[in-house]
Order: C-alpha cells, then sequence, then structure tokens
C-alpha cells in the first residue's frame, strides 16, 4: 500500500542531493514535511473513503510504519477473555506473519497494561532498560527468535465510546529511534482509525442487521405462503376475541371472505350454545396455555354446522407479553361422518349376529312342522339356511382382492327372491311377489337389500312368518318415476307399534331410508303389519 524507505541514519548526519551537493537543513526538513503530509494525505483518504475494516486496519498499520521509520509496525486487538484481556494480532508491516506464529498472544503484562487499557501511550527509547519489562512469569525478557525490538512505541486505538479496538505497536533495533514527533504523528494516526474502525463496524452491523431483515422477511414470506396455502383455516385474533388475519383454508372451511371477517369478532363462527367455550379458551390462552386437539361445532357463513378440531396457542408480542392467539381449525366433519359409519356397521353387524341366532331357531321350527324324519329335518334345515345364507350375501357385497367391494346390479324381483327363499314352504305359496319387475343399479343394492333383509327379519321374529298359518305378499309397482312397494303381513300376531320402534332397527332404517330417498309408513292393524314404501326409480337404477 505504501512504499517502504530503508531506516534512515541516526539524525545529525549530512543528507547530498543526487550530484554531491551539500543540502540546506531547511531543504531537508522541508523534504520531510512532504514526505510525511503525503503519507498523512494518504491514509486519511483510505480511511475516509474504505469501510472495509481489513483494509482500513492495514492502510494504519502500514502508513504509521511508515511514518516512524519503525522496522515493525503491528496492530493488535483487544480480545476480552475469561482469564483477562489479551491481544491478537490483526496486521503486520514489515515483517512476515510467521514470525509471530510460534509465540502466544500478548498478555496484560506491565508493558502491555497502558495499551490494553487505554490508559496512554508507551514510549521507550530501550525497552530492554524500561522497569516495566521482563517483570512476568514465565518469560523473562525477550522470547527466543522473537524480531529484535530495542526502540518501543506503542498507541492506544480508543473507540468514541470509550472502548479500546486494540493497539498499534512499532519496534526498531536501533535504540532511540521514534521521537516526541512520533508519538504525536501515531496519535493522531490512532484517532482517525478509531473512527474509521467504529465506522466499519457501524457498516458491518447493519449489513448483517440488514441480512437478518432479509432472512427474516423471506421466512416471514415463506410462512405466510404456508399459511396461506394451508387447507387448515388458521386465524389470529385479539385477546378481545376480534378477528385480526384469515387465511384461504378458513375462507374455503367457514365460507367468509377475508374482507368480511377480519375484523368482526370471532363469535360469528361459534353457535349460540357453544358461547362459553370461547371465553374458557380466551381464559387459557391469556394465561400462555395452547389448547390441542380440541373438537367442537362450529357455524359456517350459510348457517351450516361443521365439526372441527381446533389448536390455539398464545400470540407474544416483542416484550414477551401475550397480544393475542393463533387458531389452527381442521374440519373434520367427514372423519366424524366416517366414525359415525363405522359405529352404524358395527352395531349392524351386532344386530345381525343376534337376528341370525333368532332366525335360526325359526327356521328349526318351521322345518321340524313339516319334517317326517330326521333325515327330513336336517335336509329341510340346511337348504333353508343355505339360502338365509345367500340372503345375506346380498346385503353386503363381496370383497375384492385389493379391499375394494365389488357390487353388481340386479332386479327387485331377483332380490326379493333371494331374500324370502328361507322362509317358503314346499309349495312355494308361504311368500308371494307380485307386480313389476325393475332393475336395481349396483350402487343401490345393498342399501335396498338391507332395508329388505330388515323388514323381513321383522316378519320372522314378530310378523306372518312367526306363525306357522302366515303369509307375506309383496306387491311391486313403477308409476310417475317411482318404484311403490307394498308388503303385506297376513295371519301374524297382532301388530304393535311400540315393538319394532326405537331398536337398532330403527335406527338402521332412518339411515338407509336417507341414503335412498325413500318414504316409508306402516299401518298397524290386527290382522298384520302393512308396509308401502316409495323410493325414486332414477336413483334406484343409477
Amino acid at each position: 500500500m505504501f512504499p517502504r524507505s530503508e531506516p534512515k541514519e541516526p539524525c545529525g548526519m549530512d543528507e547530498t542531493s543526487p550530484t554531491g551537493m551539500e543540502l540546506q537543513p531547511e531543504s531537508v526538513a522541508s523534504r520531510l514535511d512532504v514526505r510525511l503530509l503525503r503519507t498523512l494525505y494518504a491514509i486519511t483518504k483510505a480511511i475516509s473513503s474504505d469501510l472495509d475494516l481489513d483494509r482500513i486496519v492495514q492502510v494504519v498499520t502500514d502508513g504509521a510504519t511508515e511514518l516512524t521509520g519503525a522496522k515493525y509496525g503491528a496492530f493488535f486487538y483487544n480480545i476480552p477473555g475469561v482469564e483477562g484481556p489479551h491481544f491478537s494480532l490483526y496486521t503486520l508491516s514489515g515483517a512476515p506473519r510467521s514470525a509471530f506464529e510460534r509465540f502466544g498472544l500478548p498478555r496484560k503484562t506491565a508493558v502491555f497494561a497502558p495499551t490494553f487499557d487505554g490508559v496512554g501511550v508507551v514510549r521507550s527509547d530501550d525497552i530492554r532498560q524500561d522497569p516495566r519489562y521482563a517483570r512476568n512469569e514465565p518469560l523473562q525478557g525477550m522470547p527466543p527468535g522473537h524480531l529484535p525490538v530495542v526502540s518501543y512505541l506503542a498507541v492506544p486505538v480508543i473507540s468514541r465510546t470509550g472502548e479500546v479496538h486494540g493497539g498499534l505497536l512499532f519496534g526498531h533495533d536501533l535504540p532511540g529511534m521514534f521521537s516526541d514527533e512520533h508519538e504525536e504523528l501515531v496519535q493522531a494516526v490512532a484517532s482517525h482509525a478509531a473512527i474509521a474502525i467504529d465506522n466499519a463496524r457501524l457498516l458491518r452491523a447493519s449489513q448483517a442487521e440488514a441480512e437478518l431483515r432479509r432472512k427474516s422477511h423471506e421466512s416471514a414470506a415463506l410462512l405466510a405462503a404456508i399459511v396461506e396455502s394451508s387447507e387448515d383455516a388458521i386465524i389470529s385474533k385479539t385477546l378481545a376475541g376480534t378477528i385480526t388475519s384469515w387465511n384461504r383454508g378458513a375462507q374455503h372451511i367457514f365460507g367468509y371472505r377475508s374482507e368480511e371477517a377480519i375484523g368482526k369478532p370471532i363469535t360469528i363462527l361459534i353457535p349460540e350454545d357453544r358461547l362459553e367455550e370461547e371465553k374458557t379458551i380466551l381464559a387459557r390462552v391469556g394465561q400462555g396455555e395452547h389448547v390441542l386437539h380440541f373438537e367442537t361445532v362450529r357455524l359456517r357463513k350459510d348457517g351450516a354446522s361443521i365439526d372441527i378440531s381446533l389448536a390455539i396457542s398464545p400470540i407474544r408480542g416483542n416484550d414477551g407479553t401475550i397480544i393475542g392467539a393463533s387458531k389452527v381449525a381442521r374440519d373434520i366433519t367427514e372423519r366424524k361422518r366416517a366414525a359415525e359409519r363405522q359405529g352404524l356397521l358395527l352395531r349392524e353387524m351386532n344386530h345381525r349376529i343376534k337376528n341370525l341366532f333368532a332366525l335360526t331357531g325359526g327356521l328349526v321350527s318351521l322345518a321340524a312342522r313339516s319334517a317326517e324324519t330326521p333325515t327330513d329335518l336336517a335336509r329341510s334345515l340346511k337348504e333353508r339356511l343355505t339360502a338365509l345364507a345367500r340372503a345375506h350375501e346380498m346385503t353386503l357385497p363381496p370383497m375384492q382382492s385389493d379391499g375394494t367391494l365389488l357390487e353388481a346390479g340386479t332386479t327387485i324381483f331377483t332380490l326379493l327372491n333371494a331374500l324370502v327363499a328361507p322362509y317358503q314352504n314346499s309349495n312355494r305359496d308361504r311368500v308371494c311377489l307380485a307386480g313389476t319387475d325393475m332393475r336395481i343399479g349396483a350402487g343401490k343394492v345393498t342399501n335396498l337389500a338391507l332395508l329388505l333383509h330388515e323388514f323381513m327379519t321383522n316378519a320372522a321374529k314378530y310378523g306372518c312368518l312367526s306363525t306357522p298359518n302366515g303369509q307375506l305378499q309383496v306387491d311391486c309397482q313403477v308409476e310417475d318415476e317411482e318404484l311403490r312397494l307394498e308388503w303385506v303381513e297376513i295371519g301374524g300376531p297382532p301388530a304393535h307399534a311400540a315393538e319394532n320402534v326405537g331398536g337398532f332397527g330403527s335406527r338402521l332404517e332412518e339411515t338407509l331410508k336417507r341414503g335412498m330417498n325413500a318414504i316409508i309408513e306402516r299401518d298397524w292393524r290386527a290382522s298384520g303389519l302393512i308396509i308401502r314404501m316409495t323410493l325414486p326409480a332414477r336413483q334406484l337404477q343409477e
């Protein structure tokens, strides 16, 4: 950076011009002043126009070394430590860095303490004769291999805040090389260097802060994108319950656009009979609690209720104070319905098993009436049980190897014949089918089979098929795009509505009715039960 000149001879020697003529002292002084000014100008210009800390410190070290005529110059950083401060070599001028590599870092010894502490300048014509020299263990004097230092000058570099950045240290192998003027020059350079270091540090801090803001902005943008694209409703609200943010998931689940929801009370989503839940939640969040996996019911914009699972967490401000709550709501309506369907199927299975035992007993009695020998009884009972098994198969389609159900279409008479087969007598006149046959689409076979099977089971347990002489007549007609089925039981015990209301069969029937848009009416008579059922023909055929 700066041209290094050879060490000058001690003051007092004559200088000559290139022609060998002796120069006047005034001319020599003028040349020295000009060189000093130029060097100072170069240092000042470099550190005032550069904010790179490494370059600033190197410029200062090189320039000050030249100004003092030192053989070696260095800038050491003041580094606080657990065992006290120490110096770390930052820049070096006039010697290779390897000259210091095998030595430990300078400690706060008697010689270095004034520089470490920023107390003042240390200048010595012969540091070896200084009373502060060689007073600290374990070394007594300069370590072997150290650069030869006799003249010594050390100036602290102090920040405008009073912090000691470090020290400029200079050495020469001859005694008496540093003067008052050199001391003043280095102090001036150190003052400028301190300001430049402060500015460079401010720049680094500013750049670090800008980078932190950039990363924070990117993180916030990424988080915002995740929140916005989430299928869950992610909502924030104040502790007073006012909505402050609303994502697309919230719009999809609850139906409100963000401009319709933000600023409104969260109670627009809460049914009246659940408003106490919100008070409890806000109280818990206000105490710093997290509310997880809270299942409840909320309202859509159209007034429909939906089942949701909530997770609520407190939102804290910069000072750690709780200022609101974040709420993640997941629509679990379908999951709840699936659980209900599963529960219904399990209850239906249990219901079937109980019915099978009851029906088996009835079939044994029915077979025994017409059997003349044990062999006849066994054959008749086996045929009826086989027919009963086929009827049950129709109410639950077979499962394929991949776990899916394989449903196939059929007709109403085919379905009815399979269901009544276990109860027919040898003359095939115990159950009579009449009317118009109609195709039933694959998607409706199971539901219709379950419903008719429930009718047949009740007839076998309580109705006409529970007596030896009872009969069942089923008539099917297709009129005005509707299938109209009339189920007439004759010769059974008197029918009473109370006997067939409130059990699982009734709940199953209600579920199947809704699934097929069926209308079912019952006429309870002393002669037996009459059921009239109307179903949309087009839907049954799809």
